[in-house]
Formats: structure tokens, C-alpha cells, sequence
């Protein structure tokens, strides 16, 4: 039977034991057990650190068997006198001091663990999350844990301090259209109909502008039933913001100050303000991406006017079908970027879209050129030049539809970074701002919103709603950290008939948006003040802020990526009976 904690209680945390001559209680999991015979030492744990523990031969026999028996993982109390340590362990901060055990309490012992709970472990991740809850014991991730409580102590209190409301909106919603498949919940009541989790708070958070709220925050748990990666999660937090009788400068301005207040806080660091900005065609014709790492130069240039009358075809022809020729160089890469390394370049386009990949590699005194029979007198030259590409590099050229040279050629730079190590270690915060209102769909030959159909056009755009939509703008704006999207955000359509106008646009009738939005829509016709905000991705700030390659080490219970969580086995069957109740029928895949 195990030891209760009857008549102890813990004076101090295990990583804050670091004065001798006091007499401590302590308790924590057993980290390591070193049984030298007549000497022994453990290690114990918790959240704050290790501290050591010691038994000899002037510890009464009693404590001294228990002790013995002491495994790895066993839960302890432990009460003694801390006194300096002869070897002093550097590592740790505890290392200079121990304690001499006078009474010790096993308060619950544990079977071998499935794998060794240390700070760097082999173990393959599948095994660890099918153990999450011991994984969690392991310091770096408690370490991320804390990290990600210290992010959200601090949004909570800059916010609160700028006259934000924290408030709660529902979990359980109306389904609407945002971009990603809903997750649905049936009603038992309402039987037939289904409630949706939240993708955001959109709706709500501009309700509460209309009910006068002025200023509201909410540490949000949004849900999108989506296709999961390292960046991603079927459910996810949100620092969630909306503020009323504001313009874009006011929004991004305030999430400055709390990016600034929130580094220095919590990493000791100083963020520079304002954060640099960019326009959408301004990062995507730089750096083929609308949310461009740019601690690293090989930004994209346009060659289209040099090689539009080439005897190149593929250039040629790229530019009379209304697209362009652009490329990128790898300054001082022609040793690492062999003629090999550039095929598989080629594959690597081919598959997200480029028909090819067209090369200059600078080795000897001639460049080698996959195009040179093509190129007329100066051509090449003329080509390098505009490059910037010199003795020793690379030029990589696509030339197709600017949909498709712009973002090919932007993840091809990404790729060659990493693979050439060439980017620096820092916190590159960049807004991107002045985003297109609508794309076009070429399947369907319609424009589209690229937003929430909320989302403001710019004042000088709106001439352009009905005649031109590739001209139109919207106000809005996403934070990006290292080419990581933090944060989207917009200034909201407050006018009626702007908003009915914008609906006709994206081509919604008029029961369609009754069904979709009607109670918003009639919210309108009561007045709303103008406003925004915004939705900071709590878990992917963390992940970043902790140096981790994965939200699932910065979330407690994650999924997997077919959205399973292993430790709980979810999503699992329920029985018969409560699919009855809630009148639905489970249909099995029809064999192919």
C-alpha cells in the first residue's frame, strides 16, 4: 500500500532548492536512481528542475530500505537538510546543494515505462503521443507548455490594460462558409439539424462591435476540418480581437505594441516598431509568396522584357500568352548546386506546377546554359546582368502565367535556403498588407472573394467593384514571423448597402444569404460603428517562439495527421443507441 502525504506538506519545488542550511519538502517524480550500497542517490523531479537526494549510513534503516526500493517514475515526498555538495553538478541549477533524506514517502509507484522520460529521446513520436501523458513529463515539452502559458498571460494582460473585453462567444454555431470544411454536431432536440464549431469567432466578434462592446479579446478555440500538416490542427486557439472606430493603422499599430510587449516579457527580446511592411503584389513579385521569409535575399527579378524577342519558344511563347519570365540566383552555389542537384530541382517544380525549369550555372570563365543555342549575341549577357548572377552562381528561370512562375519560383527559393543553410537565425516580423479583394477562378470564370465576404475594399477601390475586380483591393492585412502566417485580419464592411452590393458581386442570392448570414445582415440596418481586428494563431506563435518544427509540441493532447488523437483512440463509434436518438444513419464505404 502506498504512503500518503499525512503530516508533510511541500515547502519547495525541486528546481528552487538552491540554498543549504535550510530544512526542505520536496516532492516529484524519480528521474534516477544511483544504489552505490551503502550510499544512495536520487534524482527527483518535477516542473521547475531536479533536485538530489541522499541517504547514507546516517539514515535511520527505515528510510534507508524504502529507499532501496525506489524505482524510476516513482511519485515521492521527501523531507531533509540541504547541505552544499561536495561535486558540484554545473548543469543543473540545483547542482551546487542536496538533500540528506530524514523521511521519505512513496506515494505511488510505476511500472516500467514504455520509453526512457528523458530530455532527448530517440523514441519515435507515434509511440510517445500514444503516451502522451508521459511525453509531457519530458522538460522540453513542459518547457513549451509554460512558454505557451506565458504567451497567453501576457496577451491577456496587454489587452485587458488597452480597455479590452474578454468575452466568450459559443462553441456550438450556425454552419457558415469560411474557407474550410465545418465540424458538425447533431441536435437530439432539433432533430435533422446540425450545430457547427467554430472555424473563428467572425460573426460574433462583429456582433459585439454592433451591441456597443467597443473592444473585445477572446482566447478562441477555433475548428477546421481540413487536411492536417507540421503547421496545422483540427482544433487550434486564436488571440482573438475585434475594436470599433478604427482604421487599419489603429489595428496594426495596437498588435505592435503587443508584439513588442509580449518579446520583451516573455524572451528578453527587443522587436523594433513599426514592423516592416509589404504590399500582396509587392511580396509576391519579390519573393513569390504572401508570406515571404525574407531573412535571405535570392528575390525574384522579371526578365521579360529582355528575353521577349529570344529565339527561346518557351520564353516567347510564355509572354504572348500574358505571362512572364522571371528567375532567382543562388549567389556562390555552383559547387553545391551541381548539374544533378539541378534535375532534381526540375522535378521538384514540375510537381507543384512549372512545365520546366530553365538554368544558368557559373563554374568556369563561360557560363554553362541550358538555353545558350537559343540566345543571339548579348542576349546572355544582357540576361546575367539583370540577374545579378556572376561567376560562381546560379540563375534558376520559369516562364509561364505569372499564377504560376511567382509561386513556384517563391517555393523553390524556400527549398534552396534550407537546403544551402543560407538563412539566418532571427525574429522577421513583416506585415503584408493591400491584399487582392478577388481571384479568379478559372474553372468556373467567376471572381471570388479571397476573404470572408465582410472584408472592406479599399476607399479608392470601390469604383472598380462592377468593372474591374482585378483592380480592387481589400483592407487587409496578415502578420508574418520567419514566413509563417501569425495573424489575418480586416477592416469590416459596416455600410447596408455596401454590404448587400458586395454579396450581388460574389454572385449569392438573396435566400442564400438569408440562410448564411440573415441575422448579421438585419444587424446592419440598426446601426454599426466602423471596425476590425484580427486572430493571432496562439499555437503557431508558440511553436515559433519555442524554436519547434511542429504545433503538436506546443499542444498538450494533439492530433495526428489524419486529425486521430493515439493516446484516446478519437475519434471512436458510439453506440447504436445514440445514433437513434439522434436520428442518423451510419452508411459504410460501397466497395469500388
Amino acid at each position: 500500500m502506498a504512503d500518503t502525504m499525512q503530516g508533510l506538506k511541500r515547502t519547495h519545488y525541486c528546481g528552487e532548492v538552491t540554498e543549504a542550511g535550510k530544512e526542505v519538502v520536496v516532492g516529484g517524480f524519480t528521474q534516477r536512481v544511483r544504489d552505490k550500497g551503502s550510499l544512495i542517490f536520487i534524482d527527483l523531479r518535477d516542473n521547475t528542475g531536479i533536485v538530489q537526494l541522499v541517504f547514507d549510513e546516517n539514515t535511520e534503516k527505515s528510510v534507508f530500505e524504502k529507499a532501496k526500493s525506489v524505482r524510476s517514475e516513482f511519485v515521492l515526498m521527501a523531507k531533509g537538510q540541504v547541505r552544499a555538495r561536495e561535486s558540484v553538478n554545473t548543469e543543473i541549477k540545483t547542482g551546487g546543494v542536496e538533500i540528506v533524506v530524514t523521511e521519505l514517502r512513496i506515494l505511488s509507484k510505476s511500472h516500467t515505462t514504455p520509453f526512457e522520460i528523458t530530455s532527448n529521446t530517440k523514441t519515435n513520436e507515434e509511440l510517445r503521443l500514444k503516451y502522451r501523458y508521459l511525453d509531457l513529463r519530458r522538460e522540453p515539452l513542459q518547457k513549451n507548455l509554460m512558454m505557451r502559458h506565458e504567451i497567453a498571460k501576457c496577451a491577456r494582460e496587454y489587452f485587458y490594460e488597452n480597455r479590452f473585453y474578454e468575452i466568450e462567444t459559443p462553441m456550438m454555431i450556425k454552419s457558415t462558409p469560411e474557407g474550410a470544411r465545418d465540424y458538425i454536431v447533431p441536435s437530439r432536440i432539433h432533430n435533422g439539424k446540425f450545430y457547427a464549431l467554430p472555424q473563428s469567432p467572425q460573426i460574433y466578434k462583429q456582433l459585439l462591435m454592433i451591441s456597443g462592446m467597443d473592444r473585445y479579446i477572446q482566447l478562441a478555440r477555433c475548428f477546421r476540418d481540413e487536411d492536417l500538416r507540421a503547421d496545422r490542427q483540427p482544433e487550434f486557439t486564436q488571440i482573438d480581437l475585434e475594436m470599433s472606430f478604427v482604421d487599419v493603422e489603429d489595428i496594426l499599430e495596437m498588435m505592435e505594441g503587443f508584439i513588442k510587449r509580449l518579446y520583451r516579457q516573455v524572451l528578453d527580446v527587443d522587436i523594433p516598431t513599426p514592423l516592416p511592411r509589404l504590399t500582396y503584389n509587392e511580396a509576391m513579385n519579390r519573393f513569390g509568396s504572401d508570406k515571404p521569409d525574407t531573412r535571405f535575399g535570392m528575390e525574384i527579378t522579371d526578365i521579360s522584357d529582355i528575353v521577349k524577342s529570344c529565339g527561346f519558344s518557351v520564353f516567347t511563347d510564355a509572354i504572348a500568352n500574358g505571362g512572364s519570365v522571371r528567375g532567382i540566383v543562388a549567389k556562390g552555389a555552383a559547387d553545391k548546386l551541381t548539374r544533378k542537384e539541378i534535375d532534381k530541382q526540375t522535378e521538384f517544380v514540375r510537381g507543384i506546377g512549372a512545365k520546366g525549369l530553365a538554368y544558368v550555372r557559373w563554374v568556369d570563365d563561360a557560363p554553362n546554359c541550358s538555353f545558350a543555342k537559343f540566345m543571339a549575341e548579348g542576349e546572355l549577357e544582357a540576361i546575367l546582368k539583370a540577374l545579378g548572377c556572376e561567376k560562381g552562381d546560379v540563375a534558376l528561370i520559369v516562364a509561364d502565367k505569372n499564377k504560376v512562375t511567382l509561386p513556384v519560383l517563391g517555393a523553390l527559393r524556400l527549398k534552396l535556403a534550407k537546403q544551402l543553410d543560407i538563412i539566418p537565425e532571427g525574429w522577421n516580423f513583416l506585415w503584408i498588407t493591400e491584399f487582392p479583394f478577388f481571384e479568379y477562378d478559372e474553372e468556373s470564370g467567376e471572381w471570388l472573394a479571397m476573404h470572408h465576404p465582410f472584408t472592406m475594399p479599399m476607399d479608392e477601390c470601390l469604383e472598380y467593384l462592377e468593372t474591374d475586380k482585378e483592380k480592387v483591393r481589400a483592407k487587409a492585412y496578415d502578420l508574418v514571423l520567419n514566413g509563417v502566417e501569425l495573424s489575418s485580419g480586416s477592416i469590416r464592411i459596416t455600410d447596408y448597402e455596401l454590404q448587400q452590393r458586395m454579396f450581388e458581386l460574389l454572385g449569392l442570392t438573396k435566400e442564400e444569404i438569408d440562410a448564411k448570414f440573415g441575422f448579421l445582415v438585419d444587424a446592419y440596418k440598426y446601426g454599426a460603428p466602423p471596425h476590425g481586428g484580427a486572430g493571432i494563431g496562439l499555437d503557431r506563435l508558440a511553436m515559433l517562439m519555442c524554436g519547434c518544427d511542429s504545433l503538436r509540441d506546443v499542444t498538450a493532447f494533439p492530433k495526428v495527421q489524419n486529425a486521430s488523437e493515439l493516446m484516446s483512440e478519437a475519434p471512436s463509434v458510439v453506440a447504436d443507441e445514440q445514433l437513434k436518438e439522434l436520428g442518423i444513419a451510419i452508411i459504410a464505404d460501397s466497395e469500388e
